[in-house]
């Protein structure tokens, strides 16, 4: 799958003030992609779309680049302490994805350039804490991944977590651009996370993603550079041959996953009952 490219970029005039701002603007400029500015990144407007569905579709073509305003972090119980705001929304359309009600009528991708008062603010959780672990969730509201390649906040958090003692960050993901993180310092404090599904389910549910082996490949990749892995395979769903399916998806991870990455893995399975004809 290729790199997600934005049709259409809106800024705060404020994220301009940082360099991680101006870096996000000048590539994008570089890709011709077009730029307006908004005042804030809660009100945008200037998305086009004459029907629900429309404006669904391209907000999800939308990147918007702002500044995080406020110095608390929702709590993100019972995966983690807190909620690591970086980003939200995905330009994948699944169709069972909670985020399309969660985010209501902003389903645009969203980054916060401010990251530097972001980890100032994660450092002040966790010195409350210590000596106690604080656990900081990266994805409760976003897939990070898809706009990695243009902010790098995924790597700078990583490496950010990977030098705290009392701190520990895990994110999922189902995407398959991987490498830039690959060589990250992460120090084993980032459980990397990956959703996955059996193959016809995402063929048929879950658009604009991955296939099922590009994700295991990318797994393969991330349990070579050491992180600690974590697989989510949601929801299950029940059709003629699904036991087979899942079988060819847990055999395809079993050929990528190298034997130090298997003493910590994390699995969730999620089954819902769902099936082709929509029934539970």
């Amino acid at each position: 799958m290729n790199y997600f490219v934005p049709k259409r970029a809106f800024f705060e005039a404020k994220a301009l003030d940082y360099p991680l701002g101006k870096a996000v603007y000048d590539k994008l400029q570089a890709m011709d992609v077009p730029i307006h500015f908004t005042g804030s990144h809660n009100r945008v407007t200037g998305i086009p779309g004459k029907t629900t569905q429309e404006a669904f579709r391209e907000a999800k073509r939308t990147m918007v680049v702002g500044v995080r305003k406020s110095t608390d972090f929702a709590s993100c119980k019972p995966s983690a302490h807190y909620q690591l705001p970086l980003n939200t929304s995905c330009p994948s359309m699944c169709e069972y994805c909670y985020l399309a009600t969660t985010l209501g009528k902003k389903p645009y991708l969203r980054v916060y350039v401010n990251i530097e008062e972001i980890f100032a603010q994660a450092d002040t959780y966790m010195q409350a804490r210590a000596p106690e672990i604080t656990w900081f969730e990266g994805a409760a509201t976003s897939d990070p991944i898809p706009t990695e390649y243009l902010t790098g906040l995924l790597f700078k958090t990583i490496e950010f977590f990977g030098h705290h003692k009392q701190g520990r960050f895990r994110f999922v993901t189902k995407h398959d651009k991987v490498d830039s993180l690959l060589t990250a310092r992460h120090n084993g404090h980032t459980r990397f996370r990956f959703s996955l599904n059996a193959a016809s389910v995402i063929e048929k549910y879950e658009h604009v993603t991955p296939s099922m082996l590009e994700r295991v490949t990318a797994a393969g990749k991330v349990a070579g550079a050491g992180y600690p892995l974590g697989f989510i395979i949601a929801p299950i769903f029940f059709f003629p041959g699904w036991q087979q399916e899942y079988g060819r998806l847990l055999e395809a991870l079993d050929g990528q996953l190298p034997a130090a990455a298997r003493s910590d893995l994390t699995f969730e399975l999620i089954s819902h009952r769902f099936t082709e004809t929509g029934q539970e």
